[in-house]
């Protein structure tokens, strides 16, 4: 991660007046989010990184992710041959994953109670890095066992297109762009539904440079 060490001056409060969208049922969208702790949650964010580095996982098919990836919290997000799992160790290094740290935690608590989730209480924190041209193709997050919780996704860095569909695969898929400090929360009836990322297209962002950074927090255990 080629973070910059100073950022322009930008609008908007980490637990303040940021822009509500409805995305649709028990969605939303906050633009602006955190805006104003950016620079901290970057540093909090290269803190975990120092300790659990970023890595490209392999998908059950063989092939392998165009985003590197890691992951803080009591569970990690992995994926390797024998399928899509938490786990509670790095497999690169065998030990627990980094804590997830507290800004990092009040900011997704905060998120999820703004969208109507009181009482969330995330155990994992999924890390997601990519470059120009890095995507996420259109899946669902079904690998948690408990699915009643929402999933509170935060975007830093370069702007990148967000891709919301429904509960089938072949449902209607909408567009929306995520700058930096957006933050996104969804569950309830569209706890399932799919999504993804667009090839991201090359620029620089003045925190950044030619990174984008999705933080996804979730209860998984």
């Amino acid at each position: 991660m080629n973070a910059k060490n100073s950022y322009p001056e930008q609008s908007g409060q980490l637990f303040g007046d940021e822009e509500r969208i409805a995305i649709a049922d028990s969605a939303w969208l906050f633009r602006g989010y955190a805006l104003e702790q950016a620079s901290e949650i970057v540093e909090a964010v290269r803190s975990v990184l120092r300790q659990a580095p970023l890595r490209q996982m392999q998908v059950p098919g063989g092939h392998w992710m165009s985003v590197r990836t890691s992951s803080c919290g009591a569970l990690g997000w992995v994926s390797d041959s024998r399928g899509y799992r938490y786990a509670s160790e790095d497999p690169l290094s065998g030990r627990d994953w980094p804590a997830i740290p507290p800004l990092l935690l009040a900011l997704a608590c905060s998120g999820a109670a703004r969208a109507g989730f009181e009482g969330f209480s995330p155990d994992a924190c999924l890390i997601n890095c990519y470059q120009p041209g890095a995507k996420m193709g259109l899946h669902q997050d079904r690998d948690e066992r408990d699915l009643g919780s929402p999933i509170v996704s935060l975007s830093l860095g370069l702007p990148a297109t967000f891709m919301f569909g429904g509960l089938k695969r072949r449902d209607p898929v909408r567009r929306f762009p995520l700058l930096h400090g957006d933050l996104m929360v969804w569950g309830g009836p569209s706890r399932l539904v799919y999504h993804g990322v667009a090839p991201l297209k090359a620029g620089e962002h003045p925190l950044m440079g030619a990174w984008r950074i999705n933080l996804t927090f979730r209860h998984a255990g």
